[in-house]
Protein backbone atom coordinates (compact mmCIF):
# COMPACT_ATOMS: atom_id res chain seq x y z
CA UNK A 1 0.00 0.00 0.00
CA UNK A 2 1.32 3.61 -0.53
CA UNK A 3 -0.34 6.67 0.54
CA UNK A 4 -0.10 9.54 -1.40
CA UNK A 5 -0.46 13.22 -0.18
CA UNK A 6 -0.60 16.10 -2.43
CA UNK A 7 0.05 20.13 -1.39
CA UNK A 8 0.57 23.24 -2.65
CA UNK A 9 -2.78 23.92 -4.55
CA UNK A 10 -4.13 27.64 -4.46
CA UNK A 11 -5.67 30.34 -6.10
CA UNK A 12 -3.63 31.66 -8.71
CA UNK A 13 -4.28 35.06 -11.12
CA UNK A 14 -3.50 33.92 -14.67
CA UNK A 15 -0.26 34.18 -15.42
CA UNK A 16 0.95 32.88 -12.80
CA UNK A 17 2.93 29.97 -11.38
CA UNK A 18 2.25 27.26 -8.72
CA UNK A 19 4.18 24.46 -7.63
CA UNK A 20 2.26 20.98 -6.53
CA UNK A 21 4.21 18.30 -4.42
CA UNK A 22 2.71 14.96 -3.51
CA UNK A 23 4.30 12.81 -0.74
CA UNK A 24 4.53 8.69 -0.90
CA UNK A 25 5.01 6.98 2.89
CA UNK A 26 6.69 4.63 1.36
CA UNK A 27 10.71 3.61 0.57
CA UNK A 28 10.01 2.09 -2.56
CA UNK A 29 8.81 5.10 -3.48
CA UNK A 30 11.60 5.17 -6.29
CA UNK A 31 10.30 1.73 -8.24
CA UNK A 32 6.86 3.73 -8.68
CA UNK A 33 5.98 5.66 -12.07
CA UNK A 34 3.94 8.86 -11.26
CA UNK A 35 1.65 10.91 -12.98
CA UNK A 36 -0.45 13.76 -11.78
CA UNK A 37 -4.05 13.78 -13.24
CA UNK A 38 -6.38 16.23 -13.00
CA UNK A 39 -10.54 17.07 -13.04
CA UNK A 40 -12.61 19.89 -13.91
CA UNK A 41 -16.08 20.11 -12.81
CA UNK A 42 -18.25 17.98 -14.63
CA UNK A 43 -15.50 16.53 -16.84
CA UNK A 44 -13.73 13.15 -16.50
CA UNK A 45 -10.64 12.99 -14.92
CA UNK A 46 -7.86 13.56 -17.13
CA UNK A 47 -3.83 13.30 -17.66
CA UNK A 48 -1.31 16.12 -17.24
CA UNK A 49 1.91 14.44 -17.05
CA UNK A 50 3.71 11.45 -15.59
CA UNK A 51 7.26 10.52 -15.16
CA UNK A 52 9.33 7.09 -15.05
CA UNK A 53 10.81 5.71 -11.44
CA UNK A 54 13.82 6.60 -12.37
CA UNK A 55 13.38 10.30 -13.23
CA UNK A 56 14.94 9.58 -16.78
CA UNK A 57 11.97 9.73 -18.81
CA UNK A 58 8.82 12.14 -18.91
CA UNK A 59 5.62 13.01 -20.82
CA UNK A 60 3.05 15.72 -21.03
CA UNK A 61 -0.83 16.40 -21.99
CA UNK A 62 -0.68 18.86 -25.08
CA UNK A 63 -2.90 21.59 -23.77
CA UNK A 64 0.19 21.62 -20.69
CA UNK A 65 3.36 21.36 -22.77
CA UNK A 66 5.42 24.03 -22.36
CA UNK A 67 4.52 25.23 -19.72
CA UNK A 68 3.91 22.45 -16.75
CA UNK A 69 7.05 20.42 -15.51
CA UNK A 70 7.04 16.79 -13.81
CA UNK A 71 10.32 16.02 -11.45
CA UNK A 72 10.68 14.06 -8.19
CA UNK A 73 13.01 13.96 -5.71
CA UNK A 74 13.47 9.71 -4.66
CA UNK A 75 15.25 10.71 -1.84
CA UNK A 76 12.77 12.25 -0.31
CA UNK A 77 9.95 10.30 -1.36
CA UNK A 78 8.07 13.72 -3.10
CA UNK A 79 7.25 14.00 -6.60
CA UNK A 80 6.65 17.75 -8.09
CA UNK A 81 4.67 19.75 -10.71
CA UNK A 82 5.67 23.01 -11.46
CA UNK A 83 3.03 24.87 -13.23
CA UNK A 84 4.13 28.32 -14.98
CA UNK A 85 1.67 30.65 -17.67
CA UNK A 86 -0.94 29.23 -15.93
CA UNK A 87 -4.70 29.46 -17.20
CA UNK A 88 -8.25 29.54 -15.94
CA UNK A 89 -8.96 26.50 -17.98
CA UNK A 90 -6.28 24.64 -15.63
CA UNK A 91 -8.37 24.78 -13.13
CA UNK A 92 -9.28 21.70 -11.78
CA UNK A 93 -8.62 19.31 -8.56
CA UNK A 94 -5.22 17.35 -9.32
CA UNK A 95 -4.19 14.19 -8.10
CA UNK A 96 -1.28 12.39 -8.10
CA UNK A 97 -1.12 8.57 -8.69
CA UNK A 98 1.52 6.09 -8.47
CA UNK A 99 1.99 2.88 -10.98
CA UNK A 100 3.59 -0.15 -10.01
CA UNK A 101 4.37 -2.02 -13.23
CA UNK A 102 3.35 0.41 -16.72
CA UNK A 103 4.37 4.05 -17.18
CA UNK A 104 1.38 5.03 -18.47
CA UNK A 105 -0.80 8.01 -19.92
CA UNK A 106 -3.90 6.05 -18.56
CA UNK A 107 -6.02 6.37 -15.76
CA UNK A 108 -6.13 2.16 -15.32
CA UNK A 109 -2.50 1.42 -15.11
CA UNK A 110 -1.92 3.37 -11.55
CA UNK A 111 -2.53 1.62 -8.67
CA UNK A 112 -2.55 4.18 -5.80
CA UNK A 113 -4.18 8.27 -5.58
CA UNK A 114 -3.95 10.89 -3.37
CA UNK A 115 -7.24 12.78 -2.06
CA UNK A 116 -6.10 15.99 -4.59
CA UNK A 117 -5.48 19.21 -4.25
CA UNK A 118 -7.73 22.28 -5.28
CA UNK A 119 -6.06 24.55 -8.43
CA UNK A 120 -8.28 27.76 -9.36
CA UNK A 121 -6.89 30.04 -11.59
CA UNK A 122 -8.89 33.54 -11.87
CA UNK A 123 -8.82 35.31 -15.30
Amino acid sequence: QVQLVESGGGLVQAGGSLRLSCAASRRTFSSYHMGWFRQAPGKEREFVAAITWSGSSTTYADSVKGRFTISRDNAKNTVFLQMNSLKPEDTAVYYCAAAATRWSRLRSDYDYWGQGTQVTVSS
